[in-house]
């Protein structure tokens, strides 16, 4: 089985002396849950794995509970240290302050108890870590699995990879495509918006975000105005309810609206937003083109390759702490551009969909960018790109 890159991460840190929380974050269905029963098979710690899944909501006490049980075997067995892992913890209600209670209480009598937290839902594990853990807890970003881990793990090969995006649930079944676009509706879109984002957030139109989140998928890799995505959904709202609904979107790493890039920002966050998702998956189910038809009819595949390249570099930002935008500007246009510290880099990806475009020499004119690149016909080839890591670039 694949062992992502977090699991030395993680592996290491639990190593390390008692200092902070882990917390291991990100999207469904990426592999949170698998990647620490790996590291666990081959710690040394010894351990208890719980998970709050089937538990009362209300019932807090419960992670007391398990705390003191953990307390007890250290107590027992003599151990000089022990590790408490603790999934789906955020469908307990509170639990963060309870969890804060607990972990402060093992810092002032010199418990040498390590933790552990994960759960499917990044919007409930983010709510409760700002508000009660502040100053006691380290991310581990899961990111959408990359191309090479699907290749590595499933055999896809890159037009697999572009089209059928980076969900391991699914790499199995896209030999059959329609019981594929089932399985992503059904046990990623569905829980993604139902579980992680209505149970979450105070949202007033459910209706209107899951229009927003399905018709948004389908016009990945294209500017438009919320006005023009408002227009076409039937369930009244506003441009600030839209906007408000696309950042929450962007939050679950499933769907954003890039801003274009400028020096000031005013003109970044007044721009007409470039939707993007954070896996293919997403606009391959929604969008009703089926793999043959999109990859044999070149200008559909560019919006598909464009939307590849995108996710990879929106996958990383987290991780290297580096913003996203595009640049357009009258005809001429950039499709990436990545800001790092007062640096850019540009990106811009050539795959039949477009015949003529300078926007990369003249961006380059007017920005001078740290580093400039073509992916797809006459630069970079797809799989190199997805392939490399993005903090080689500062």
């Amino acid at each position: 089985m694949l062992k992502r890159k977090q699991y030395k991460e993680l592996s290491d840190r639990i190593l390390e002396p008692r200092d902070k929380i882990q917390v291991i974050s990100g999207p469904r269905q990426v592999g949170k849950s698998t990647m620490v029963k790996q590291v666990l098979a081959e710690t040394t710690i010894p351990h208890l794995s719980v998970s709050a899944d089937g538990v009362d909501k209300e019932n807090t006490r419960w992670i007391s509970e398990i705390w003191e049980s953990a307390r007890a075997k250290m107590q027992i067995n003599k151990l000089r240290e022990y590790l408490l892992v603790i999934d789906e913890v955020h469908k307990i209600n509170n639990w963060s302050e309870e969890v804060k209670k607990q972990w402060d209480a093992d810092t002032r009598n010199d418990i040498n108890l390590k933790v552990v937290l994960l759960g499917s839902s990044r919007l409930l594990l983010k709510d409760g870590l700002t508000e009660s853990l502040t100053g006691r807890y380290e991310l581990i970003r899961m990111p959408h699995w990359s191309y090479i881990e699907m290749q590595k793990a499933f055999g896809l090969s890159v037009e697999q990879y572009i089209y059928y995006g980076g969900y391991p649930g699914g790499a199995k079944l896209i030999s059959n495509e329609i019981r594929w676009r089932r399985y992503i509706k059904d046990s990623i879109i569905a829980p993604a918006i139902a579980k992680d984002i209505l149970m979450t957030k105070v949202i007033y139109k459910p209706e209107l975000m899951k229009q927003l989140f399905e018709l948004g998928c389908t016009y990945s890799s294209e500017e438009i105005s919320l006005t023009k995505i408002l227009g076409q959904l039937q369930d009244a709202g506003n441009v600030t309810t839209l906007a408000n609904y696309l950042t929450t979107l962007a939050e679950s790493q499933l769907l954003c609206g890039l801003q274009k890039y400028a020096y000031d920002n005013a003109r970044k966050y007044n721009s007409v937003p470039k939707i993007m998702t954070y896996n293919t998956a997403l606009l391959s189910a929604l969008s009703g083109v089926t793999f043959e038809k999109a990859y044999t009819t070149p200008k559909v595949w560019g919006r598909w390759a464009e939307s590849a390249v995108g996710a990879h570099i929106l996958n990383a930002a987290d991780e290297y702490d580096y913003k996203v935008y595009y640049w357009r500007d009258k005809n001429d246009e950039v499709d990436f551009i990545i800001e790092h510290y007062g640096q850019c880099a540009a990106i811009e990806v050539k795959s039949g969909r477009r015949t003529m475009n300078e926007g990369l020499s003249v961006f380059k004119n007017k920005f001078q960018p740290k580093l400039s690149l073509i992916v797809g016909s006459g630069g970079m080839p797809f799989d190199e790109f997805l392939n490399c890591d993005l903090g080689a670039l500062f």
